[in-house]
């Protein structure tokens, strides 16, 4: 990276604003310097207000708790004039079919991307301990309920998590008449983007995504993969169904109680060196994890089975384990967040690439708390939404987030 020196402008400085500092690239944190590379498709005559204003505003909005992009529009509508300053607007801001008409012109793609690397950038470096530790990235689909695109298809979208921290990688949209399954090769194109490689990385994925194509596509960029195995692999299933499982021993066993229920898990993994080996490419290794549940006196059992790519002693049943719940993790801590925090599925975005948008914007907020420490998301938007002038300090600095140790290490 050239180590001259940038300046950060912001668009329309009133002229009792003194000129900010000159910043190096090391100090590159700032949401305005990030959003710079974004493509604007106004014509350049018509343009009152400047792109990178207009998308910091939605970043901040959204980081407060605005949940469509009216309410954006209102977050900034009802700040003083000096917020508005700081994000680039003198004497008035843009009205909300402004805002509405530019941001679904956008590239979802490219500003997911965008924003997963500024994200990147401001998260405290994770503590690593123990040899095995790996990236864990979780791959999931989610519908956004009430968004309709023309010819009234409800949208849905495919995401890769970071579990480690919180952020989304990137997000596709799954195009008309298809589903998961073609939309995972786009999806980890752009994850390479953003990490450089996908060397030693770890994908957790359902069983949707037990496909041939997904195995060697990792492979080849020296990833991994961790799939569960139904039946929609049926001669896969059986074969891992009728391993001998009574044979094996005990890897590891959890027990955990809580909110009225009582949970044991098993694990057990053995390598298969019968000729041939797992019916499923790269596969190194059979996992099963059982799971029996007491709820209110009453107890239930079910075996899930697994495959994935990485040798015994590169994988021991502990991490097995860890690694397996971490695919919850896109559900519980993501997609939870985004309908039932941010209201995914109420909001009725229905134009162009608005539904996709949004979900982005909703992402970067979610990641955004998460790599600051936050526990409550819906507390930390609030705290966001009374102290707008200590937002906007945030992330236009370098501020660090909280250093953490890793749930999912071992």
């Amino acid at each position: 990276m050239s180590s001259s020196l940038t300046e950060i402008v912001l668009p329309h400085r009133p002229p009792d604003v003194p000129c900010p500092a000159v910043v190096t690239d090391g100090d590159r944190h700032s949401l305005f310097v990030a959003l710079e590379v974004v493509d604007d498709p106004r014509d350049p005559r018509g343009r009152r207000y400047p792109l990178v204003s207009i998308l910091a505003a939605a970043v901040c909005a959204v980081l407060a708790g605005a949940c469509t992009f009216a309410a954006v529009t209102d977050w900034v509508r009802f700040q003083d004039q000096a917020v508005w300053a700081r994000l680039g607007f003198t004497g008035r801001v843009p009205a909300s079919t402004t805002v509405w008409r530019l941001l679904i012109r956008l590239d979802a793609e490219v500003l997911s991307q965008v924003l997963a690397r500024w994200l990147r950038a401001r998260a405290a470096p994770v503590v690593v301990a123990g040899r095995r530790w790996r990236l864990v990235i979780a791959v999931d689909g989610k519908v956004a309920r009430g968004a309709r695109l023309a010819d009234g298809r409800q949208v849905h979208l495919l995401s890769a998590y970071d579990t480690s921290t919180g952020i989304v990688l990137a997000q596709v949209q799954i195009t008309a008449k298809s589903n998961e399954i073609p939309a995972f090769t786009p999806l980890f194109r752009l994850v390479a983007a953003v990490l450089g490689s996908l060397k030693d990385v770890l994908v957790v994925a359902d069983a949707l995504h037990a496909q041939t194509g997904h195995a060697e596509l990792l492979a080849a960029g020296g990833g991994h993969l961790m799939v569960a195995v139904k039946g929609n692999q049926p001669k896969l299933f059986a074969q891992l169904k009728a391993l001998p499982w009574a044979e094996v021993p005990v890897g590891v066993q959890t027990r955990e109680t809580g909110h009225g229920r009582k949970e044991t898990r098993t694990v057990k993994a053995l390598t298969v060196k019968t000729p041939g080996g797992l019916g499923f490419p790269r596969a190194e290794q059979a996992v099963r994890i059982t799971r029996t549940r007491t709820i209110k006196g009453k107890t239930t059992r079910e075996a899930a089975y697994l495959t994935i790519s990485l040798p015994a002693d590169q994988a021991q049943p502990d991490d097995l384990g860890t690694w397996a719940r971490s695919e919850w993790h896109i559900e519980n801590r993501l997609h939870y967040v985004r309908d039932v925090t941010l209201r995914e599925d109420a909001h009725q975005a229905r134009t162009h690439n608005g539904p996709a948008i949004f979900a982005t914007l909703r992402n970067t907020a979610i990641g955004y708390h998460h790599i600051d420490g936050a526990t409550n998301i819906a507390e930390a938007t609030r705290r966001a939404n009374h102290r707008p002038h200590d937002l906007i300090d945030a992330v236009t600095t370098g501020k660090p987030a909280v250093t953490r140790n890793n749930p999912t290490m071992q």
